[in-house]
Order: structure tokens, then sequence, then C-alpha cells
């Protein structure tokens, strides 16, 4: 009889939390030695401090065992970061899922959806799965994070504005009104890109860390200012990324195939990741081609001599763009572009020199940082139509 009580003894508790805007639904489950996880409570609270507070406290009265408690939750916009640090503030286990993962998981095990449903899932899931631990961005890498997504859209706004106004322009009427309008919301755009970009480069040189790597990071030929921010900012500084293999799923460049049997599909990158990183890294890719990086171009030209895909090409110099800012970032040290010149095929970790570089000290000068904007966007008068002609500049060179 002990023995069979034994083995139905909780040994490790779940907190699944859905979470909105006004409230979340939090649901506690518990798996025993036998794998069986069973719904111990659920209940809804007000997402605010008080209500944050009142969730912990309630679901540590749940855990009579004191065993291992996990609190599981979706990185749902912004709407889960207070509850998040206020549970890492009290020491608790919190994991942060992306949405797609979650959703995922519901599927296969045949879940409805529902606020609480989500709860109940995601607590099963916590349950049965060993989550890693959430790691919270620093105030320098949040803050760093808001202005590079403020540029972004920013950046969006103002290229919408400028196909308005050249619609605008080449109609069957030019409408003055609004013309003047949308010229003057282009000049706001640009008076706020600008503005956001000396706001980044502040920050980064006002951290010793920030400052070190972005100037060793920034002397790869594409590879500025802004890039870098958005990379290090979208990733937490590479704190969650256990190898390079990580980062390309979490970037979305992983590769997908299509293929069963003697079908043969076509094969691409899944696109399932942080779209912000894929973007910042377009204009690099193009730049280090365009300048004639060594180990880049090898890698566009075996891959474009391979598919006859320009772009194919371009996705893959972003992929290694990539894998290089984080092995530079990990190991502290700079790039170095005397070595591996031959081949666009080798690992990153051979693309940078091997001799220690001695760090930055607040008595020794800083070297300033490449900081052109042509590395991470098109000057402000080039239009797409002058993207294209450059990638077909270079195709035809190539043949």
């Amino acid at each position: 009889m002990n023995e069979r009580k034994k083995k139905k003894e909780v040994l490790k508790y779940s907190v699944g939390i859905d979470i909105s805007k006004d409230e979340f639904h939090v649901c506690v489950s518990g798996i025993d030695s036998e794998q069986r996880v069973t719904v111990r409570g659920t209940r809804s609270f007000n997402n605010t401090s008080s209500g944050h507070a009142q969730c912990l406290s309630w679901a540590k009265k749940l855990n009579k065992e004191q065993v291992l408690m996990v609190f599981i939750m979706e990185a749902t916009g912004v709407y889960y970061e207070e509850l998040a640090w206020h549970l890492h503030l009290e020491k608790e286990h919190v994991s942060v899922v992306v949405p797609n993962k979650a959703k995922k998981y519901l599927q296969s095990i045949g879940k409805s959806k529902n606020d609480q449903i989500d709860a109940i899932g995601l607590a099963q899931m916590g349950a049965e799965k060993q989550l890693k631990q959430w790691i919270p961005l620093t105030d320098s890498i949040y803050e760093l994070r808001s202005l590079t997504r403020h540029r972004e859209s920013c950046s969006k706004l103002r290229t919408a504005t400028i196909n308005r106004i050249h619609a605008n322009e080449h109609g069957r009427l030019k409408i003055k009104p609004v013309l003047k309008s949308l010229k003057s919301s282009l000049k706001h755009f640009d008076t706020q890109i600008e503005k956001m970009e000396e706001l980044i480069k502040e920050l980064i040189m006002s951290d010793p860390v920030l400052a070190e790597r972005c100037r060793k990071i920034t002397k790869v030929k594409g590879i500025g200012l802004i890039t870098f921010a958005v990379v290090v900012a979208e990733t937490n500084g590479f704190a969650a990324i256990e190898n390079h293999r990580q980062l390309v799923s979490y970037a979305g460049y992983d590769v997908v195939e299509n293929q069963s049997g003697n079908h043969v599909g076509r094969t691409r990158i899944s696109k399932k990741g942080n779209s912000r990183i894929r973007a910042a890294m377009h204009f690099p890719a193009l730049q280090a081609v365009k300048r004639e990086e060594p180990v880049f171009v090898n890698l566009y030209e075996r891959v474009y001599g391979r598919t006859g895909i320009t772009m194919k090409g371009y996705v893959a110099v972003q992929k290694k763009m990539l894998e290089l800012i984080y092995f530079l970032w990990i190991k502290n040290e700079e790039y170095d572009p005397n070595r591996n010149r031959t081949s666009g095929n080798d690992e990153p970790k051979l693309l940078f020199s091997q001799q220690p570089v001695e760090p930055i000290t607040p008595e020794k000068e800083v070297v300033p940082m490449n900081t052109e904007t042509t590395q991470d966007r098109l000057p402000c008068k080039d239009s797409p139509e002058v993207l294209f002609s450059q990638g077909q500049k270079y195709k035809k060179k190539l043949l």
C-alpha cells in the first residue's frame, strides 16, 4: 500500500499561464513517478502587481509536497513581462516559450482553443518537458531593443509614405494638401530615424561590453552599428543561445526539405523565427558581396552556381554572417579577413584570428567603430529598383 502511494506522489508541479492584457488564466498540474499528469487547480487573476502576488501565493499553497514548481507562459507581446519579472525576482523557475512552439504542442495532444484550455495545455507541457529557464533582458539590452524596434517601425512608415507620395504624384489628380502632408510626414520619419540611430550609438558606447564587442564585430565588411544592435537586442546578447545551430533556427534560417519517395520538392528556409534578425541581415549580405569580402563572395558564387537563384546565394551569406557575429561575440575576438580566403564552406570559427585581443580599459582610447549607414541599409535616395539592378549587375558579372 505504501509502495503504491509512493508511486503516486507528485514529483514536480507545473503552473501553466495564459496571459492577456487585463487578466491571465492559471492551471497548476502535478506529475507523478508514473508520468501521469493531474490538474490540481485552475483560477484567473488580474494582470496587475497584486494579481501577480496572489497567483504566486495560491500556487505555492497547492505545492504541499514542497517539490520543484515551474511556471510556464507564452511570449505574448509584452504582456507577460511584468509577471515573468515578478516570478524571477521571487527566485521561481520561469520558462517562456514562443507561441508557435506552444501551439504545436497543444495540437499534438488534441486540445481545443480557449484561454483556460491553453493554460491547462501549458501546464501539461511544463510537467512533461524539461524547459529552459527564462533569462530576463538586462536594462541595457531592453533599452536597445526598444530603440531598434522603434527605428524599424519608423523605417516601415517612411517606406509606406514614400509609396503614397509616388502614387499621389503619378495619379490622375495631384491633391496638393495631401502631398504636402505626406512630405511633412516623410521629413518627420527621417528625423526620428536619425534620432534613434544617435541614441542607439550613445547607448552602445556608454556600455563597455557592448562598445568593445561592437568595435570588433563591425570590422566585418557589411556589418554596421545598426545590424549589430538589432542582432544583440533580439537575442538578448546570445544569453540563451547554446550553439550556432540553435541561433540559425531562432532566426528562421533553418532549412526545410520537401522530399518523399521519388518526389523532390523545393528546399527553403523555414522563416519560423525572429523576422527582425533576418531583415537586419539583408543589406549587410548585399554589401559584403558587393564589396567583395572573399569568404562571403565565395559562398555566394558556390550557392548561386548550384541553384541559379540569386536570392538563395544572398540568404546563405546572411546565415553565415549571423553565425560569424555569434562566434565573434562569444569568443570576444576580432574578425581577421586574412584567414580562410579560399572557401565559403568552412566553419565561422576559422574566420577570425586565434591571437588574443587585449581587452579595452577605461584608460585606453576606444577606436571608433564603423557606422556607415550603407552597411545597414540603402542610402535614403536609393529605391528598390536600384537595389534590384545592383543584384542583376553582379549576376551578369558572374555569368
